[in-house]
């Protein structure tokens, strides 16, 4: 799979936490993995199943981060399908040396326009852009 095929996997994996108790999320993870239908090959069922876990495990980090850099905007006011796109990205800009900011923006906004709202894209582009300018 591409770069951009296992980031939209990511996404949809991480979107189950909104709907999901945390003590759920191991087995909802082994579910999607062996249901999934592009037929992950192993290393691609370990990649999304890593980053996966190192988001999870940064969720309220991320979530504190989103919530101050999104002026005006709470978690619960976010619409959960921008809510886990920005997750994913914020910890791809922070966190992941592999990523470029500029690459991890631009796949956060397409899934935003794929997914989300109407508007989804430029608010995802607006609220990811001031985690770069600093």
């Amino acid at each position: 799979m591409t770069r951009s095929e296992l980031r939209e996997e990511i996404f949809k994996l991480l979107f189950r936490v909104e709907f999901n108790a945390p003590e759920d999320m191991e087995e909802q993870k082994q579910l999607f993995l062996l249901c999934d239908d592009e037929h992950l090959s192993e290393s691609d069922e370990a990649y999304i199943s890593e980053k996966y876990e190192n988001i999870a495990g940064m969720l309220p980090e991320i979530d504190a981060l989103l919530v101050e850099k999104a002026e005006g905007w709470n978690k619960k006011r976010m619409g959960k399908v921008e809510l886990t796109i920005l997750r994913l990205a914020v910890y791809e800009i922070l966190k992941d040396d592999t990523v470029p900011a500029g690459a991890a923006i631009n796949e956060a906004v397409e899934l935003a326009k794929k997914y989300g709202q109407e508007n989804a894209g430029s608010f995802v582009n607006g609220v990811l852009a001031k985690f770069v300018r600093e």
